[in-house]
């Protein structure tokens, strides 16, 4: 049988959602077609959220192939389960091989699951969007389906510590499929991002208020949270960059 270790890391983690005492709000995943490529384009708000985006696909019995960052391929516990699942290592310095492996996965027939912020979100709203989820559907010639995840941040974020206690509520809202043509990829990238601007506010609209009481630093400022503005935001992305080139500097000079 093949995916047998993507299988059984499924099923340990929705045992895990069970003793977490997980409850999933679910909308929309009978848009995710049971054959034939389709791309998912997700929102990025937390370090676990192909852990739960993939249950978008799941009713549908499909296996989402996600494009991830390369240092979850090099370490030595995630790489070889990355490898397994046959997700796809994205180079940042190196993109043209991640992209035409999910083209060519998504002609094979592949589920395949792209973040088009490329990084989390701080400001827990929408980033500027690059135009990789347009232009891979439209070469490979399949719908893409925009996804919402949201509650997946309060687990597991930049700046915050890890919580992972009971109780939390997940949200997953599935969109009606885009079909873009590849012809403008600014056009068919700003339209896929207002859908999923619009999803990703009537998510937070809908999520039950007593996990997301008004000052929560969990919840966007426009939403009355305390998390930073997407302006603030960029500036802490921007003094992360730069420590991170600092590191990898020191790194070189010392070898």
């Amino acid at each position: 049988m093949p995916d047998l270790t993507y299988h059984a890391i499924v099923a340990t983690a929705k045992t895990g959602f069970k003793v977490l005492g997980q409850r999933f709000d679910m909308t929309g995943t009978d848009h995710v077609p049971r054959s034939g490529g389709v791309l998912l384009a997700y929102n990025h708000i937390g370090y676990v959220d192909f852990v739960y985006g993939g249950l978008a696909a799941n009713p549908s019995k499909r296996l989402v192939r996600f494009m991830a960052k390369r240092e979850l391929f090099d370490h030595q516990v995630t790489g070889p389960l990355m490898r397994a699942c046959r997700h796809i290592e994205v180079d940042r310095g190196a993109g043209t091989a991640s992209y035409d492996t999910a083209v060519q996965l998504l002609k094979d027939g592949e589920a395949v699951g792209i973040f088009p912020e490329a990084t989390i979100s701080r400001a827990m709203e929408l980033k500027e969007f690059k135009t990789g989820a347009v232009r891979i559907a439209a070469e490979a010639g399949v719908p893409l389906l925009p996804v919402i995840v949201w509650g997946t941040q309060r687990m597991m974020t930049k700046d915050h510590p890890r919580d992972f206690s009971r109780g939390k509520t997940i949200a997953i809202r599935v969109g009606q499929a885009l079909h873009p043509t590849g012809a403008d990829p600014v056009a068919e990238t700003a339209e896929l991002r207002a859908v999923m601007s619009t999803m990703l506010d009537e998510a937070i609209r809908a999520y039950p208020p007593a996990e997301q009481p008004p000052g929560s630093w969990w919840l966007p400022a426009s939403h009355g949270g305390s998390a930073p503005t997407l302006e603030e935001a960029a500036v802490l992305d921007a003094e992360e960059k730069r420590l991170r080139a600092e590191r990898r500097a020191r790194k070189a000079a010392e070898n």
